[in-house]
């Protein structure tokens, strides 16, 4: 290995040809923030077959003192949210928050799937927040960063715990995966439903399954999200379904079959976000481009930047779920029409945030001031 100066998103590293099993990023190079950025060469020395290290899952404790997060973006429908964990074992390789590992000093590629931060004391953290006098009360909204049902949670039981606490001060929110593990809280999910507090978005990019595992591949299967879909639905729980990201010639042509099958599965409502490329993203995009798809790439990112206004990525509010452009254009007309033709062109029911309750005091002597 040698440090090289050189900008992140113009290298495509060579050696990720071979895309490791059950990860979607190829490559691990070193964040933005770093004084320098590595790559792979070969110096004539090294065995031709020297087998790629191992990135295994490693979970570490995040100590946050605090568990809320404040949105002031316009174009983001929701004001506040958590996050119990930080990183995501999915391994999306599209996903937008993979930049945000770079402010831990790790990489946007393989760490962002492998290095994961938990936080133990999520429903205690939030517990603490609600319990505020000066706490004023808001959707809140779950999944916005990570996901919250993503692998681990089998395991750390967070979304459990905040659940809970929810539901017994009847506070309103909103859900954001693509796991199936949802299902487990159903229990929970039906009665918050029947109290207009709570409703699910399932983000369902692809039904094409070996698509799915190559740019998801530690994600459900798309047809087990559909039955997800259909088990919430079911329960009472309104559904709607995030067809997120569209990609431009990869699957685009798919967005009303998407739409079809979730609205014969009970959703009843649809969005979509068109491909973002924010920062490290685009390079760890293009290169799975350039190893999974090679004969498309080319064409993929000239759609892209079609829709970018002749770049990579526009991060203007208000275009940068959307684009801009003919492509775009159309798709938003697809769009449209599909929701319109299957019945999901409505909003989700609105939530109410007037049942809730703030949690007891820890010490009852409080509650007699």
């Amino acid at each position: 290995m040698r440090a090289v100066n050189k900008d992140y998103a113009s290298r495509l590293t060579a050696h990720a040809a071979n895309p490791r099993k059950g990860r979607g990023a190829l490559s691990n190079v070193d964040g933005r923030f770093e004084p320098y950025q590595h790559e792979r060469v070969d110096d004539g020395w090294a065995p031709q077959q020297q087998p790629e290290s191992t990135f295994k899952t490693h979970v570490t404790v995040d100590a946050s003192k605090t568990i809320l997060a404040r949105n002031q973006s316009p174009d983001v429908p929701f004001e506040q949210s958590v996050n119990p964990y930080r990183g995501c074992e999915h391994g999306c390789v599209y996903c937008f928050a993979r930049p945000t590992h770079a402010y831990l000093g790790w990489s946007a590629g393989l760490d962002f799937e492998t290095r994961l931060l938990v936080k133990p004391n999520a429903p205690g953290l939030l517990r603490e927040e609600i319990s505020r006098s000066n706490y004023r009360c808001r959707v809140l909204a779950l999944g916005t960063n990570t996901d919250p049902y993503q692998p681990i949670e089998r395991r750390y039981r967070l979304m459990r715990g905040i659940l809970e606490l929810l539901a017994a001060c009847n506070h309103p929110l909103c859900i954001t995966t693509k796991s199936s593990l949802v299902e487990r809280d159903l229990d929970l999910l039906a009665p918050l439903a029947g109290r207009c507090l709570v409703s699910v978005s399932i983000s369902l990019t692809t039904l094409d399954h070996q698509l799915a595992r190559r740019m998801e591949p530690r994600a459900t299967a798309p047809r087990r999200r559909l039955e997800a879909i259909r088990r919430l639905a079911a329960a009472g729980v309104p559904v709607n379904v995030s067809v997120a990201p569209v990609v431009p010639a990869l699957t685009d042509a798919e967005m009303e079959t998407v739409i079809a099958a979730a609205a014969d599965a009970g959703a009843v409502s649809a969005s979509y976000i068109l491909l973002r490329l924010p920062r490290e993203v685009n390079a760890l995009f293009q290169e799975w481009l350039a190893a999974h798809y090679p004969q498309k790439a080319a064409h993929v990112m000239s759609i892209v930047r079609q829709c970018r206004g002749g770049k990579d990525y526009d991060a203007d509010f208000g275009t940068r779920k959307r684009g801009t452009g003919i492509f775009a254009d159309m798709i938003a007309q697809r769009f449209a029409a599909a929701t319109e033709r299957h019945g999901l062109q409505r909003s989700l029911p609105p939530l109410t945030c007037e049942l809730f309750t703030r949690p007891p005091s820890a010490d009852p002597q409080l509650q007699l001031l």
